[in-house]
């Protein structure tokens, strides 16, 4: 599969698009106004301890207070000398018995790290298991275990890497990163160091600074980037600015020196997210409606608690039986839905609505078919098998705000809701408040301002309403058109 990277930097943004065989995957955006936080450590104060729900408001200095549970303070000094297995069950344990209130204090200065950026009204969510990542290996400065990603599969490679570490001997724990799959010791090594000896900075940096204070930022963009995705699969990296290229050069030159001849500048004439149609799919990645190619489509609803799909035939209609178009729809639905996942950022519940099918291989097959689609996403995500009603829970973790809260607000006519009172509707509610206001107030006229639209209606299709209510309550009714106005707005003038 042919992979690239393309980065667009400004001194507004920074962009950059993941693109397999000329098809955008996933589109990652970094604003100078709004950097996110996700990473960033921080050396906050508590400000309140809430035992009913075990955790801990933090002031860490940004606009809202962050949120810390007692699931994510355990003791760096508890887990020293346990094995991976023993970590998790302690872990397990201290869920059910830790008490906030013997762990915090208000007033409290505690080191922290931030591992979910603020999404919505929500406040950042931290933890104090620091995690500091490199190109191979992520450092776990609170634990003494080594763990290797799921994704290295082949277990004699799964030892090798893990036996580096061990023979290394040291008393912190670490991750073993996909990228470092075939590589060599003196790599590991060479970032084991490099992480041990920024955790030594950063553990002096803290004991300097007094709460609430940031202690260690996360990369820019361009460069979490290099770190976390570009690997052997990845063909190239194409970049449209110097500074930007120069700066991507340096740290791969540093941390992976065998794919440097795979970053290189972008001088073409046309703009770099021109290529691909780039500008155009994320555009599309913002609309509610997703079209197949079948002639089926995907709708797509964003809510603060989860997300949902619907599956829809649309205008196929197939060559053979009901059941068999049902299929193929679901089956080209479940690797669209899993791009439009990755593209947008959609993250945590979510649910699909399949079409209902009754042959029992062709749900397993549309549930197989989701899972080996989502297999390249680089976010963890976790499948159920499909319900009797034909849904299929999973979850997506989410670090950071999905492309819709990036780029996108409420809007203000409708105030997200995602519709807004018909003419007729508004024009109901000033005839009651006409009637209301007559009865109310001695009055010689009213003048109604409403929008253009609404001024049409009381004088086309409720002409007549209009008469009987002016004989009604016998005083002239003027109107007047605020081009101004959206629809549900309104104001009735007594003079």
């Amino acid at each position: 599969m042919r992979e690239e990277i393309l980065i667009n930097v400004t001194p507004q943004e920074t962009r950059v698009a993941v693109v397999e065989n000329g098809v955008l995957q996933e589109v990652h955006l970094e604003r100078a106004v709004s950097r996110g936080i996700a990473g960033n450590i921080y050396k906050g104060v508590v400000t309140r301890v809430m035992p009913g729900m075990q955790a801990a408001f933090v002031d860490i200095g940004q606009q809202r207070a962050a949120f810390l549970h007692a699931a994510d303070i355990l003791s760096a000094n508890d887990f020293k000398s346990d094995s991976s297995d023993q970590v998790k069950q302690k872990s397990e344990r201290n869920v059910e018995q830790a008490d906030i209130s013997t762990l915090l204090k208000v007033g409290q200065e505690i080191t922290v790290q931030v591992i979910k950026d603020p999404i919505g009204s929500k406040g950042a969510r931290l933890t104090t298991q620091i995690t500091i990542p490199s190109r191979f290996l992520v450092l776990m400065p609170a634990l003494s275990h080594i763990g290797v990603s799921q994704r290295i599969e082949e277990e004699e490679e799964r030892e090798r890497l893990k036996n580096i570490l061990i023979n290394q001997g040291n008393d912190f724990g670490y991750i073993v990163r996909t990228a470092a799959e075939k590589s060599n010791e003196q790599e590991l090594i060479r970032d084991s160091v490099f992480l041990q000896k920024l955790w030594t900075i950063i553990n002096e940096q803290s004991n300097k600074l007094r709460a609430p204070a940031l202690v260690h930022e996360d990369l820019p963009l361009e460069l979490r980037i290099m770190r976390d995705l570009f690997a052997e699969d990845i063909e190239r990296v194409r970049i449209d600015q110097e500074t930007a290229f120069l700066r991507v050069n340096k740290f791969v030159k540093k941390f992976t020196p065998s794919l440097l001849d795979r970053v290189e500048p972008y001088q073409g004439e046309r703009p770099i997210f021109d290529l691909y149609n780039i500008e155009e799919e994320i555009k599309k990645a913002l609309e509610r409606k997703v079209l197949l190619k079948s002639g089926g489509y995907l709708i797509i609803d964003q809510t603060e608690a989860m997300t949902t799909i619907d599956v829809n035939t649309g205008a196929f209609v197939g060559h053979k039986t009901l059941e068999e178009t049902i299929f193929r729809t679901n089956l080209e639905a479940a690797t669209a839905l899993a791009r439009q996942l990755r593209l947008r950022n959609l993250g945590g519940i979510v649910i699909v609505d399949f079409i209902d099918m009754q042959d029992h291989e062709h749900k397993r097959q549309v549930v197989r078919t989701l899972e080996k689609a989502l297999a390249r996403d680089h976010v963890r995500t976790q499948v159920t098998e499909l319900s009797a009603l034909g849904l299929v829970e999973m979850t997506r973790k989410r670090t950071r705000e999905s492309l819709e809260h990036l780029m996108c607000e409420p809007c203000k006519q409708c105030n997200g809701r995602g519709f807004i009172k018909t003419a007729v509707t508004i024009c109901y509610e000033i005839f009651r408040e006409i009637s209301r206001s007559s009865q109310a107030y001695e009055l010689q006229k009213l003048l109604v301002l409403a929008s253009e639209e609404v001024v049409e209606c009381m004088l086309d299709e409720e002409a007549n309403s209009l008469a009987e209510l002016e004989d009604a309550i016998g005083k002239p009714i003027r109107l007047q058109a605020e081009p101004l106005y959206g629809n549900d707005q309104y104001d009735v003038v007594l003079i």
